[in-house]
């Protein structure tokens, strides 16, 4: 049985990471609320085989602990997972440019989640237009979505009706606005955060 990663809370992640405009340190010392014990039964066990963008990874299902917070998967197979309820700049999306705070906000969920055990748990809809799983992707108790939000990597995306934890994403977004974090600081894409 596989037993997720437990976070410790008193460690920061601080790592630095190459961009294309500059030398930027991933920060993502701010911790997200504990939310793991709001979610219903059920989730699905998985290790993060690749980081995509700051909001898309691949995971290999290792197991399904059966409850509504499990979605229709198979062990042992791979997936693509859209974090829910949250939004980053494009970084690999094709015919399309890279956008500002794009590749950090890819680099800050890689450092997260890359090569770990997660427990991914579901909302209303199982997967997107795309066919990638929709889910809050937990690393121990703690959500990885909202570490996103909270250190100014990623914006709330509300979009019903996978509203679960909308709120807390709005509210980690402006508290991570208003301490200049990540994406929100003056000096990151020209002082223009309200393209993001």
């Amino acid at each position: 049985m596989l037993r997720p990663r437990l976070v410790r809370l008193a460690a920061p992640l601080v790592l630095a990471a190459a961009t294309a405009c500059n030398m930027h340190q991933v920060d993502l010392t701010v911790q997200a609320p504990i939310t793991m014990q709001e979610e219903p039964t059920g989730y699905e066990a998985a290790l993060v085989t690749r980081v995509i963008d700051g909001d898309t990874i691949e995971v290999e299902i290792q197991e399904v602990v059966p409850g509504p917070g499990a979605g229709n998967t198979v062990p042992d197979n791979g997936y693509d997972v859209r974090l829910t309820g949250i939004d980053t700049p494009e970084s690999v999306k094709p015919g399309s440019p890279v956008e500002c705070f794009g590749k950090e906000a890819s680099a800050a969920l890689k450092a997260l989640l890359d090569g770990h055990e997660v427990r991914l748990v579901k909302d209303v809809e199982d997967t997107d237009r795309y066919d990638r799983l929709l889910r809050y992707v937990y690393m121990g108790e703690e959500m990885a979505n909202a570490r996103m939000v909270a250190n100014g990597y990623a914006s709330a995306y509300t979009y019903p009706p996978n509203v679960r934890h909308s709120e807390l994403f709005v509210r980690l977004q402006a508290e991570a606005r208003d301490n200049n974090r990540g994406l929100w600081h003056p000096d990151a894409c020209n002082g223009d955060t309200e393209t993001q």
